[in-house]
């Protein structure tokens, strides 16, 4: 596989801030209606990114109690396998820590059993697990591993496919979009959304439009799945009959409103006796990591040393209030928050935050918030259109 990074991803400006956290028809028929019209291949977003949801264990033992707690050690160890790699670029993988299952209990908070089945000798079961973040992170740290935890808005991927001259999109069938729709759900910092493909998308957009990269349509687009950035992948496939093998090019180009496009060059070579479609099913799996590592490799934090910022906060009311607490709670990066002073119109805070400026900005539009400044004066403002938290 060949790596080429076309443009850097940068900032468009940086006088935009901060993050925060450590604020001191009948009801069945609507139900049915939001799962058909769910976004199809999409990934839940993490709302606790050291929570790790929907782990399941399968196993048989001489009895049914011996088979459980056989089944937790096993699901511990996998939820901490899943949160490492979850927050840690891949290419340092080999590098994380095996613990035992004795050593991962002291970096859990608690667990839950969400769904189980058991039988004289099986025991089947979906576990949730919630791990200290502090401990987590001097973890890695320990081992000298960066690691991000700033989850990001969903992402809205459209699979552009160029096979026998044509370019193949909302067309039917489509074995690229079917690649991305046959991953897994598995929980990530970086959710990504296939659109549906109805009436709607085709009118709002074409493929030729997406190719050329028409960015009002675009936005258009990730606006009607509420997706933070809209990453177009434009692949073609090809044979190469002197070695028997298929060749898939792939070009990923990452739109967002603040940032400039960043695009990414990949190919990837059939093995041998490999198919186009399973070729098409791994190179999905490969493209997804490669989103989420150039989103993790912005926001690695390396380091624990904390900055501050003083933030003036424009309110209306107590309600509006609130909702910003709520928000600022939500960007991980901020460890803590210093009130200073509250009146009927504004507040007056201290951040206190992780990482660089410009992972601070990136953290804090996930929240849909945004700080402008200029010298010792900020302001943290709703970005517009953000949504009330909830």
């Amino acid at each position: 596989m060949e790596a080429k990074i076309l443009n850097p991803r940068r900032f468009a400006t940086h006088d935009w801030c901060l993050g925060a956290r450590g604020w001191a028809a009948p009801a069945a028929v609507l139900c049915l209606l939001l799962a058909v019209l769910a976004p199809h291949g999409a990934r839940a977003q993490i709302a606790n990114p050291y929570e790790v949801k929907g782990v399941t264990v399968d196993v048989t033992a001489e009895t049914a109690s011996a088979a459980r707690a056989q089944a937790l050690r096993e699901g511990q160890q996998r939820a901490m396998t899943i949160l490492l790699e979850r927050m840690t670029l891949k290419s340092d993988y080999p590098r994380l820590p095996a613990l035992s299952p004795e050593e991962i209990t002291e970096y859990m908070q608690d667990f839950s059993v969400a769904e189980e089945k058991t039988s004289a000798v099986r025991y089947l079961a979906k576990l949730n697990y919630r791990f200290r973040p502090g401990e987590v992170r001097e973890l890695l740290r320990a081992f000298n591993i960066p690691f991000a935890e700033t989850p990001s808005k969903p992402v809205l991927v459209l699979p552009v496919l160029r096979r026998a001259g044509a370019l193949l999109l909302w067309d039917d069938p489509n074995p690229w979009r079917a690649a991305w729709q046959q991953r897994s759900s598995q929980l990530s910092l970086v959710p990504t959304v296939l659109p549906l493909g109805d009436l709607a998308d085709v009118a709002a957009i074409g493929v030729d439009q997406v190719v050329q990269g028409d960015q009002q349509r675009l936005q258009a687009m990730a606006k009607r799945y509420d997706a933070g950035s809209v990453a177009v992948a434009f692949a073609s496939i090809r044979h190469d009959p002197a070695r028997s093998l298929w060749v898939l090019d792939v070009t990923l180009t990452r739109y967002n409103l603040t940032i400039d496009p960043q695009t990414t060059v990949v190919t990837y070579v059939s093995e041998f006796g490999e198919t186009a479609e399973s070729l098409l099913a791994r190179a999905a799996k490969l493209v997804t990591s490669l989103i989420e590592d150039n989103w993790k490799r912005d926001n690695l934090l390396s380091s624990s040393h904390q900055e501050a910022i003083a933030v003036r906060i424009p309110i209306t009311d107590l309600r509006d209030w609130l909702d910003m607490k709520t928000r600022v709670h939500s960007v991980a990066v901020v460890r803590e928050t210093e009130l200073v002073q509250l009146s009927r119109s504004e507040a007056q805070v201290i951040l206190h935050y992780i990482g660089d400026i410009g992972q601070l900005i990136i953290a804090l539009e996930q929240a849909d918030l945004a700080l402008r400044g200029e010298g010792d004066q900020w302001t943290l403002e709703k970005l517009r259109g953000g949504k009330k938290a909830g």
